[in-house]
């Protein structure tokens, strides 16, 4: 399935959206911990595009449009995450780098970036068990689309949410951002009410979520919550 223009537009803005916000607000390029971010981030988006274009190239397209052109209603728990999401990423360099208003001990950091590694892990493993994955919630009838029961959906409702958790809080880490860590709480609990929704919508539209809810009744860490 070739890419559209839009897939295309959407996709270089995503890759471009993280190092322009860090360095631009940072003021520097001179930003180690920026890097080896980056470097893990790249590593991972390259990892995760090479495994949806041999095995869902459909799904590779929905994920670097951002929006779909089948979705009836914009779906504005996604703006405002995304929004929030953009002001803590910039939040971050102006707190660790360009103003200093708070310190991370270097080895935090480094449980940051191990932290953001298992966070790239369990998202890929997502990616490789659904095929469903649409940035913003909807069913999609045009694929078939049924539900998932396998893999880490055999644990946890919304394993992406709980690889998205630990990537702020990672993130946030790695980074040397105090401000930064407690603003990934608030994204947190915003992606909680996300997934409160979006199973409102799951259980009404998809034929087998409900009983797959009764099945499994954790939404983000198995056997706890």
């Amino acid at each position: 399935m070739a890419l559209t223009i839009k897939a295309l537009i959407g996709g270089i803005f995503q890759l471009l959206l993280f190092p322009l916000a860090l360095f631009l607000a940072a003021g520097t390029i001179a930003w180690p911990a920026g890097w080896i971010f980056l470097l893990l981030l790249y590593s991972f988006v390259l990892v995760t595009v090479l495994l949806l274009a041999g095995r869902n190239p459909g799904l590779l397209k929905e994920r670097m449009s951002m929006f779909s052109s089948q979705q009836k209603d914009r779906d504005p728990m996604f703006i405002l995450l995304l929004a929030a999401s953009i002001v803590w990423l910039v939040l971050m360099p102006l707190d660790a780098v360009r103003f200093h208003w708070s310190q991370i001990p270097v080895q935090l950091q480094g449980i940051g970036a191990i932290v953001l590694i298992a966070a790239f892990a369990i998202i890929y493993l997502v990616f490789r068990e659904n095929a469903y994955l649409t940035p913003t919630v909807r069913v999609q009838e045009e694929r078939g689309h049924t539900v998932v029961s396998t893999g880490l959906y055999g644990y946890m409702r919304h394993p992406m949410y709980t690889g998205f958790h630990l990537f702020f809080i990672g993130t946030a880490l790695l980074l040397g951002s105090a401000f930064g860590f407690l603003l990934a709480l608030v994204l947190i609990a915003l992606f909680f009410r996300r997934a409160v929704l979006e199973e409102r919508v799951l259980r009404k539209e998809l034929p087998g979520y409900e009983a797959y809810m009764a099945q499994v009744n954790r939404r983000f860490i198995p056997y706890v919550w």
